[in-house]
């Protein structure tokens, strides 16, 4: 039984140190805040500050019986026109999600007449930015010395993969 619980120990070991750590991650932006989607909130004022990426979503909370979520052109946006829009979000349970899946513009608004009332919203979708670059490496003499917590840390893996594959062949 000892035998089979180091083997487990050692394949997750193993899996944990092989397993890229992700950068970026998908923001939740609940729109309005805690204002949510209704009339007389300034969304421009909202979106400022904030920064929109590949794979961000827009939640949305709403009384679906007066409210919707279209996304239109510029010019439908101006000026509050929903007659064709691009896509209606709404999925009529007023708590629907904008998915920003593309680098573009994106125009939304309400089309049952909020929109006059300030619930239109534009975002700016951008490509993620580049991970941060690695930390210089400084040398003295032939000792390496790297700068940054990340970099300091030697991998487990240099360690990890020996002393799992000494235990695995003492089992055997």
């Amino acid at each position: 039984m000892a035998r089979f619980t180091v083997l487990i120990v050692a394949v997750v070991l193993a899996i944990l140190t092989a397993a890229p750590m992700p950068g970026v991650t998908a923001k939740k932006y609940t729109v309005g805040e805690n204002k949510f989607w209704n009339p007389n909130i300034n969304y421009t004022i909202w979106a400022q500050g904030k920064h929109f990426y590949l794979g961000d979503w827009l939640y949305f909370v709403f009384d679906r019986n007066q409210h919707n979520i279209l996304e239109v052109n510029k010019t439908d946006y101006e000026g509050c026109i929903s007659d064709h829009p691009i896509r209606n979000w709404t999925r009529g349970a007023g708590r629907d999600i904008v998915t920003l899946n593309q680098t573009k513009h994106y125009y939304l608004l309400d089309g049952k007449g909020g929109c006059y009332g300030g619930m239109k919203l534009a975002v700016k979708v951008e490509k993620l930015p580049p991970p941060p670059k690695s930390a210089p490496v400084k040398s003295i003499g032939s000792v390496s010395i790297v700068t940054g917590f990340a970099q300091f840390m030697i991998p487990v893996s240099l360690f990890a993969f020996p002393t799992m594959w000494d235990l695995i062949s003492r089992m055997w």
